[in-house]
């Protein structure tokens, strides 16, 4: 494998050693991102993606396990990522590639793969988009996006998946943080896991007293609550049903939050190239480095040195 021209046919086969390669690409290398997901771009646009979030120990993990169990039963193809912290001292996934879900390891038709958050906030990966492209025109129909596990700052992932379930559990004390944070904002269904425990039916009263003070348009989704035991399996196979509901409302509501995440993408690469254009040919070797120590001695404000460095760049006057 000569790089990502060579692999882009294994991967619209559905090539899984082609699959890891080029999501190691996308997430090492911001210029062969470019260059993979050119290539694969054109066949991708079929796969939905599902984003699970919510405050650690939520149990997120398993029940993606099982979720991708109820889509094999159904003979649907899935693709696995899950945003891990990343380690301080590699820079890697801490995770590996999740333990826990090895169950599906020797599925040919399941693909996981661990992607590590490299210090990006809304705990989301910056490479979380991309992989799902290539994870899409390898013909997965379903991807699952679980990510790290930050609580509020988890908002980004309306951005990347094109329905988002949002996991809590009752007894943490994590829920009632979670029902204050704009993490209540994005979710298309919400999941009570660990259903059976004590106070699962006071968290689903919570929820519903919290949605119950926005108010929903005849035509506006208003976000379901269920209940699930993922160690079990209880509940996983209504929560597909109520994504397959959201899934089903149309074209039209598809196309707005797809176009989200077509301008989530877009902004990112203009950013990413901005940078890479500013240190490559607009500064100076360490200049870049210099300005921040600027900053960081209160020198100069965020904003007045990022007017400089654009102004260096011949972008503002």
């Amino acid at each position: 494998m000569s790089g990502p021209a060579s692999i882009t046919d294994r991967v619209v086969a559905g090539d899984a050693r082609a699959l890891a390669r080029a999501i190691s690409l996308v997430e090492d290398d911001e210029r062969s991102a470019g260059e993979v997901v050119g290539a694969l771009f054109r066949h991708t646009g079929r796969a939905y993606l599902v984003g699970v979030t919510g405050p650690p120990g939520a149990g997120k993990s398993t029940l993606v396990d099982r979720l991708t169990g109820v889509l094999r039963q159904r003979s649907l193809k899935v693709g696995v990522l899950a945003v891990d912290p990343s380690s301080p001292f590699t820079g890697g996934a801490v995770l590996g590639d999740r333990l826990r879900m090895q169950a599906h390891a020797s599925d040919e038709d399941v693909f996981i793969r661990s992607l590590a958050t490299r210090g990006h906030l809304g705990g989301l990966s910056r490479a979380t988009s991309d992989a799902a492209l290539v994870l899409d025109a390898a013909g997965k129909d379903v991807i699952l996006i679980e990510t790290v596990g930050v609580g509020q700052g988890e908002v980004d992932v309306v951005r990347a998946a094109d329905a988002v379930v949002v996991v809590l559990v009752p007894g943490t004390g994590d829920e009632v943080q979670a029902l204050k944070a704009g993490i209540m904002e994005i979710a298309d269904v919400f999941v009570v896991n660990k259903g059976d425990r004590d106070g699962a039916d006071r968290l689903v009263s919570a929820i519903e007293t919290t949605l119950s003070l926005r108010e929903y348009g005849a035509a506006e989704w208003r976000p379901p609550i269920l209940k699930t035991v993922a160690t079990s399996g209880s509940g996983v196979s209504e929560l597909w049903q109520a994504i397959e509901t959201f899934r089903a409302r149309g074209p039209a509501a598809q196309a707005e939050r797809r176009r989200t995440r077509a301008e989530g993408a877009l902004r990112e690469a203009v950013s990413h190239r901005l940078m890479e254009h500013l240190e490559a040919r607009a500064l100076a070797a360490g200049e870049f480095a210099a300005m921040v120590d600027r900053v960081a001695a209160r020198e100069i404000d965020p904003y007045a040195a990022a007017h400089d460095l654009l102004k260096r760049a011949g972008i503002v006057d």
